[in-house]
């Protein structure tokens, strides 16, 4: 790689939404570094570009010094770090709010062209979800640092590794009954690799700074996409509304399993996440979003099926197997 070519880097780069960034930035040409806390676990983004144009790097957010080299000689900078729930070691103050106000910093003294910070749709300073609170002071701080930072605010994410859809459609192989808290609460899932091309559109674009918030071409309540994931997965399964006094209960007692077991059993919820279950995720009427960005979001239809396909009873030779039990029936 050439000395003159640009430089960006991505913290986060080897979680979910983060290396579909890397990916597509090494396509447009620049070398990337992938800043994380084991960089021996981050190896896959290494094929991402040419030798040596995608490297892990060190990094603990948490961490002045390690965060400065990060960003030295950095071009750009991408802030994909984030968590859904607390632990012991991590907390969203932590990473929501220190990390961000950190990244943005040292980049405004490092004096790095563009900043992309992604965030979360539905952050709100007076949230009752401590997750969307957090969400909402870390941009502040970040635009405070600083002022034409480009701040990303996806709904739920969509895509071969997420936790979402694959969560929903492997419980649905394990039980007869699929619980839903909060059955009726909208989202509007987005496409992480338009997530991917919105960054790259904000760092290589004349993008004005300030807030995005970016949500797919479907609003379906959660009832709705629970019904869409068992279509994919080729299975039909009792779907029960959980009331929100009950999932707080659940909520609850998950928590204690994983305090007492010292985190070796993670909550399957959290009491926070039944509080962000019971408001609606979609994008404000009259945000900036994909279309200021010139993009047109991804269709769920176009995507679930391709990788939703092997939690059928066939896998992906479901239809040729349904297929020739419909023909021995016939004979």
């Amino acid at each position: 790689m050439s000395n003159t070519t640009p430089i960006v880097t991505v913290f986060g780069g080897s979680g979910f939404v983060g290396r579909y960034i890397a990916h597509r930035m090494a396509r447009a040409g620049w070398r990337v570094r992938v800043a994380v806390r084991r960089p021996n676990e981050a190896m896959h983004v290494k094929p991402y570009g040419d030798v040596g144009q995608v490297e892990p790097m060190l990094c603990n957010v948490r961490d002045e010094a390690s965060t400065r080299r990060a960003i030295e000689g950095a071009d750009a900078v991408v802030n994909c770090v984030g968590i859904h729930q607390e632990t012991k070691f991590q907390s969203f103050e932590d990473v929501h709010v220190d990390a961000a106000e950190l990244i943005a910093r040292l980049s405004a003294e490092a004096g790095v062209s563009k900043l992309v910070h992604i965030s979360a749709l539905g952050a709100n300073a007076g949230a009752e979800s401590v997750y969307s609170e957090t969400k909402a002071e870390g941009d502040a701080l970040v635009l405070q640092a600083m002022p034409d930072a480009i701040i990303l605010r996806p709904s739920v994410v969509f895509g071969t590794e997420d936790r979402f859809f694959n969560r929903m459609a492997e419980f649905s192989r394990l039980s007869l009954v699929l619980p839903v808290v909060g059955a009726d609460t909208k989202f509007q899932p987005v496409y992480v690799n338009d997530i991917a091309l919105a960054v790259e559109k904000a760092i290589t674009g004349d993008v004005a700074g300030g807030i995005y918030e970016l949500g797919g071409p479907e609003v379906a309540s959660l009832r709705d996409l629970a019904n869409i994931v068992m279509n994919s997965a080729g299975r039909r399964r009792i779907l029960l509304d959980v009331p929100f006094r009950v999932a707080r209960m659940q909520a609850w007692g998950f928590e204690m399993i994983e305090k007492m077991s010292g985190g070796l059993i993670p909550a399957m919820l959290t009491r926070d996440q039944v509080k962000m279950l019971a408001v609606d995720n979609v994008v404000n009427e009259g945000a900036a979003g994909f279309a200021e960005l010139g993009i047109k979001p991804t269709a769920m239809e176009s995507v679930l099926d391709g990788y939703l396909y092997h939690y059928r009873t066939y896998g992906q030779y479901t239809a040729i197997t349904e297929s020739g039990k419909s023909l021995i029936n016939q004979v």
